[in-house]
């Protein structure tokens, strides 16, 4: 090949390795949520502008509680789930974020009677905080303006209850079980070491403090939102008998 087509084709794929750094770079700054301008290119401003989540992490807890208490007298406000899809299309605004159990019986949208749009759930077995998990809520946080984040346990809970199993006898779990394990020890633990009557019960809620107070000093996004006020982290437990959550 002759000089001028060496420095040609350097040349090529050059601009086709920036062209696609910039496909790229659009892909992701496209998958954030925009930002509503005005034809001068400046951000909106009154109460048309205000998202409607834009409130405090302790508004957020009394809707939560209020939905929960709905949920449990079986008198819902949300029953039309339809409602209201054009507008979700568009955005999501979500007052809560829950860190759930992947546990079936535990469907946190109807236990605290909300709409779609209006939790950012994360759910694994044992509603815990791994690195994926976190990277989730402080998207949450971060680019939706979810003020409040809940870590939800359950009673009854088999993640909690195969941990258990697993530091007192020994139990030998199979596939990538051991790895769930090693995220609910801490809590498990912390749980043994107190010698309750009702270990299982205990350990539920060790595992959501545990869980709380990471994701309460949580670097660099969460633990910041925090202490400035802007976001609250809280646990509960929610009765599977009852659909009662009770606040921990």
């Amino acid at each position: 090949m002759c000089s001028l087509c060496e420095t040609q084709s350097r040349s090529l794929s050059r601009r086709r390795l920036l062209g696609g750094g910039a496909v790229l770079a659009a892909a992701v700054l496209g998958a954030l949520p925009a930002v509503a301008k005005d034809a001068k290119g400046a951000k909106p401003t009154g109460d048309i502008a205000t998202p409607p989540n834009a409130i405090s992490p302790d508004d957020a807890m009394k809707r939560i509680v209020e939905g929960n208490a709905r949920y449990v007298s079986g008198n819902l406000d949300n029953k039309d789930f339809s409602a209201g899809r054009a507008a979700r299309a568009a955005a999501q605004y979500p007052i809560a974020a829950i860190v759930s159990c992947a546990d079936a019986r535990v469907a946190p949208e109807l236990v605290f009677d909300q709409a779609p749009g209006e939790l950012f759930v994360v759910r694994v077995a044992g509603n815990f905080v791994n690195d994926d998990g976190l990277a989730s809520l402080e998207y949450g946080v971060k680019f939706l303006g979810t003020p409040l984040v809940l870590v939800l346990g359950h009673s009854g809970c088999g993640a909690i209850d195969a941990t258990i199993k697993v530091l007192k006898d020994g139990t030998k779990l199979p596939g990538h079980l051991p790895a769930l394990i090693n995220a609910l020890k801490p809590g498990v633990e912390a749980a043994i070491a107190k010698k309750p009557q009702d270990l299982l019960a205990e350990a539920t809620a060790e595992n959501v403090r545990s869980n709380v107070r990471r994701l309460s000093s949580a670097k660099p996004i969460i633990g910041r939102m925090v202490a400035d006020g802007k976001v609250k982290i809280v646990g509960g437990i929610y009765d599977i008998g009852s659909g009662r959550v009770t606040m921990i």
